[in-house]
């Protein structure tokens, strides 16, 4: 699955993908530097992008202050950056009373409550989040899985057939087993109805599904998740604050994803925030099902 990237042809659409940024309320501290760091690095390479994705923990602990930090940083940068859509991450609201910690993530982000879609320029994003203030794990109702097949099926305005075009999702927590980061001895899976996802995801294997909370670096075992047509194909996307390795041990650093969408594949690049590179480890190509069957 690893790749070039492709000379000659325009994708049609391109993101980026960043997680895990746990802004303190100190503006000095090293991870809103690396926040920062990041952002600048999107105003650069970002051009013509489509938005960037954030999959959660986007503060350290969900505190007001550090919400006004991430404000801090964002506007600084904003005018040069395409729209910022988040998730919601256990750090973000997993202390402290639920329904104000919920009250202070959508009014401080803008998202519309736990969960929500979005179709931009023709392809469908999708953000899941926790339904309960969890210290780790996520708690996905019934009510939102539901949602999440609902919208899994809906059809492209332009016709398309529906399982062939590539599905973007969204979760904080990975499922277990799959990701770096989310073997069972590893332990920062986090799914509590890790087996009804599954079960929903099977039905879809054209979705891309992209997770964070583990920190991983991208060039760690299994940063990918094959789904060989049988479910969707799973993403790590590491931290812009901090990274972790094979090694169970923590590691200074700062990565994340740039995407491009090609008409028969997608291309998921891996880019390192402090040295201002592509990691050669983390470039996949996911064929998309059109090509396979067409």
């Amino acid at each position: 699955m690893h790749t070039n990237n492709p000379g000659g042809q325009a994708p049609l659409l391109t993101f980026q993908i960043i997680t895990d940024t746990h802004v303190t309320a100190d503006p000095a501290h090293e991870y809103n530097l690396n926040f920062e760091r990041a952002l600048q690095d999107l105003a650069l390479h970002a051009q013509g992008s489509s938005g960037i994705m954030h999959i959660g923990d986007i503060t350290d602990h969900g505190f007001p202050d550090e919400y006004e930090e991430v404000q801090r940083i964002l506007k600084r940068h904003q005018a040069v950056l395409p729209e910022i859509r988040f998730t919601l991450g256990n750090h973000d609201v997993g202390l402290g009373h639920w329904e104000s910690r919920l009250a202070m993530y959508t009014s401080r982000t803008g998202a519309p409550g736990p969960y929500h879609d979005h179709w931009i320029g023709g392809y469908h994003f999708i953000f899941l989040g926790t339904e309960e203030g969890l210290p780790a794990f996520c708690n996905l109702s019934s009510e939102q899985l539901q949602w999440l097949e609902r919208k899994l099926g809906e059809q492209p305005a332009d016709g398309q057939a529906a399982s062939a075009q590539p599905i973007f999702l969204f979760l904080h927590q990975p499922l277990k087993n799959t990701v770096a980061g989310s073997l069972e001895s590893q332990e920062w899976y986090g799914v509590t109805q890790d087996m009804e996802l599954r079960s929903i995801l099977a039905k879809y294997p054209q979705t891309l599904l992209f997770t964070g909370h583990t920190h991983w670096e991208l060039e760690a075992d299994n940063t990918i998740y094959p789904g060989n047509e049988e479910t969707a194909t799973m993403f790590n996307c590491a931290s812009v604050a901090y990274l972790w390795t094979n090694a169970d041990e923590h590691k200074d650093g700062s990565q994340g994803y740039y995407v491009e969408v090609y008409s028969d594949r997608v291309l998921v690049r891996g880019r390192d925030f402090t040295t201002g590179s592509w990691i050669e480890a983390a470039c996949y190509e996911v064929p998309s099902l059109l090509k396979k069957h067409g």
